[in-house]
């Protein structure tokens, strides 16, 4: 098969024992059997209990069973272990193509080369509106469950069109302004980390917004000045948030995920909107503030995040778009979890 690095692989058709090289990959393994999501995976990152403890807890709670499945450091980190990899007699190592460069210096590919496991690379977070279907597909194969990943990916197509087929549309002037803070308040000192034209940044584009990182940045992200923010002024305010209580305490980002409240969010949006520049800028004056759930970013649920952006940003173009009821039929067709808690809420 080839990878999303545009590599060539041998992978074992129905792996039995994968390590996902960063925990939130889970996302997308787990819509390719409800059931077992488990079954397969020799080993996971740490990084989801820490990054996102809302899901983790959720999962752990419908699967008692996975807490015995091993932690391991990020594959591109320096705690990740070849040798702890070799001796859980992995199939397949699946990583996100972000990390691709440090692991490729690192010689972790080689070393596993070397004892017949292969490394495949997936992305849902550099490209993810043209790299999910096509990573969920070889997820797909890799796992031998190409007919529940054929499911998914036309449920994501069939959900991202209903945005397509009208913002596509849109002229350059029927596209507000919109200014992006990844993870505001993870660390209360700084302001303000944007997004150039990838990720959140590619969300606010195809839900029909103009992203004002673009002006500043040609890479994934980047910091924005806060007397730029000033300047620029913008008709929006998206800021991304999560429960980071396990890798940041002290932040003061806004809580979202299946653990927290509206209310709780409301306060936390209100005080970052609070921060020095903030209450000048007219978007806050006129209200036109959103919070969302910062873990869409890497996630194959992000059409779930297009959506309530651009019923958002356009309520009378998309009066007949649901992000609410598509969110719940996610959870009914591909997740053997619930829905709860608060993914995306608009200052009060």
């Amino acid at each position: 098969m080839t990878d999303l690095a545009g590599r060539t692989v041998e992978v074992p058709h129905g792996a039995k024992k994968a390590i996902l090289g960063e925990g939130r990959m889970f996302y997308a393994t787990v819509v390719l059997d409800k059931d077992k999501p488990f079954e397969q995976l020799a080993a996971i990152g740490d990084d989801l209990p820490k990054f996102d403890p809302d899901t983790w807890n959720k999962y752990l709670a419908r699967f008692p069973e996975a807490k015995d499945v091993p932690m391991i450091g990020a594959a591109a980190s320096a705690d990740f272990s070849v040798e702890k990899a070799l001796d859980l007699n992995v199939d397949v190592l699946v990583v996100t193509l972000g990390f691709y460069d440090k692991i490729k210096e690192s010689g972790i590919i080689e070393k596993l080369e070397k004892a017949g496991v292969p490394t495949v690379f997936v992305d849902f977070r550099e490209r993810p509106t043209q790299n999910t279907v096509p990573s969920v597909l070889l997820l797909g194969r890799i796992f031998a469950k190409e007919a529940q990943a054929q499911a998914f990916a036309d449920f994501y197509m069939a959900e991202m069109r209903k945005v397509y087929n009208v913002a596509n549309r849109l002229k350059p002037n029927e596209r507000p302004s919109v200014f992006a803070e990844r993870a505001a308040g993870l660390d209360p000192a700084v302001c303000c980390n944007t997004f150039g034209n990838f990720n959140f940044g590619e969300f606010v584009a195809e839900a029909g917004g103009f992203n004002v990182g673009t002006k500043y940045f040609t890479g994934v992200s980047g910091v924005l000045n806060p007397e730029a923010l000033v300047t620029e002024d913008p008709d929006y305010i998206l800021v991304t948030g999560a429960n980071w209580s396990n890798s940041n305490p002290g932040n003061t980002a806004v809580w979202l995920g299946y653990e927290t409240d509206k209310a709780k969010a409301q306060q936390q949006l209100k005080g970052l909107m609070e921060r020095t520049g903030f209450p000048e800028l007219k978007a806050v004056k006129e209200k036109k503030v959103m919070a969302i759930y910062h873990q869409f970013y890497q996630s194959p649920y992000h059409f779930v995040a297009v959506q309530a952006l651009a019923k958002w940003l356009h309520p009378d173009k998309f009066a007949d778009l649901d992000p609410d009821a598509t969110f719940k039929e996610l959870h009914e067709k591909f997740l053997p979890i619930d829905v709860s808690g608060v993914f995306w809420t608009t200052l009060d």
